[in-house]
C-alpha cells in the first residue's frame, strides 16, 4: 500500500557524505537544505494554517538541524527521519503553545485578496478548503500526523514507520483507514 511519488522516495544522492561534510564545514549544509526544504516546508505548512508561521517553523527546523548536526548518528536512523523528527517536534511544540493561547491573528481573519481569481472561485476554494480542514479535524492527532507525513512531506510508509516507531504495515493500515474516513466525511458534507 506504499503509493509514494518517485521524486520523494529516493534519498539525497551522497547524503551520508554531505552529512559528514556538513559536520565539518557548515557551508556544506546548503545542499541538504536545498534538497529537504520543500518537503519539510510542505509538512509544516500542512500542519500549520498560517503561511508566515510555517515559514518561521521551517527556518527553526533547519536552524536546529544545522546546530545539532553533530548529534546525528547514522546508526539510529536515516538523516530524513532525524530531520523530520525535528520538524515534528517543532510543530508539536508550537501547536502546544497555541492551545494555551486561544487568539486569532488578523491574517487568519482576513480573506485573501488577489486581483486574478474571481470572487466566486475564491469562495468555492475556501469552502472546499474548509470542508477538507473540517474532515481532517475529525481524525485523531496520530492520523493527522501520518497524513501530513505521507502526503505533505511525501515520505514513504517505511520512512514514516522509522520516524514514528510503528511498523510500515501499521502505518499503511492507519493511512488507509484515515483516507477512507476522510472520503466518507467529505461525501456526507456534499
Amino acid at each position: 500500500m506504499d503509493t509514494t511519488r518517485d521524486s520523494f522516495s529516493a534519498a539525497l544522492p551522497n547524503e551520508l557524505a554531505l552529512v559528514v561534510r556538513a559536520k565539518a564545514e557548515p557551508a556544506a549544509f546548503a545542499a541538504i537544505y536545498d534538497y529537504y526544504f520543500p518537503r519539510v516546508y510542505n509538512y509544516v505548512r500542512y500542519r500549520v494554517a498560517d503561511a508566515d508561521r510555517a515559514d518561521d517553523l521551517t527556518a527553526q527546523v533547519f536552524e536546529r538541524a544545522l546546530v545539532g548536526i553533530h548529534s546525528y548518528q547514522l546508526e539510529r536512523g536515516s538523516f530524513a527521519a532525524w530531520l523530520f523528527a525535528i520538524a515534528r517536534n517543532a510543530v508539536s511544540d508550537w501547536l502546544r503553545s497555541q492551545r494555551r493561547r486561544r487568539s486569532l491573528s488578523l491574517q487568519t481573519l482576513r480573506g485573501r485578496a488577489s486581483p486574478e481569481p474571481k470572487p466566486e472561485d475564491i469562495v468555492t476554494a475556501n469552502e472546499t478548503h474548509a470542508q477538507l480542514l473540517a474532515a481532517v479535524g475529525c481524525l485523531s492527532d496520530r492520523e493527522r500526523d501520518l497524513i501530513a507525513l505521507k502526503f505533505a512531506a511525501g515520505l514513504t510508509n517505511r520512512r514514516i514507520a522509522e520516524l514514528t516507531g510503528l511498523s510500515a504495515s501499521n502505518v499503511g493500515v492507519i493511512l488507509y483507514r484515515a483516507v477512507r474516513r476522510l472520503r466518507a466525511e467529505l461525501s456526507t458534507g456534499e
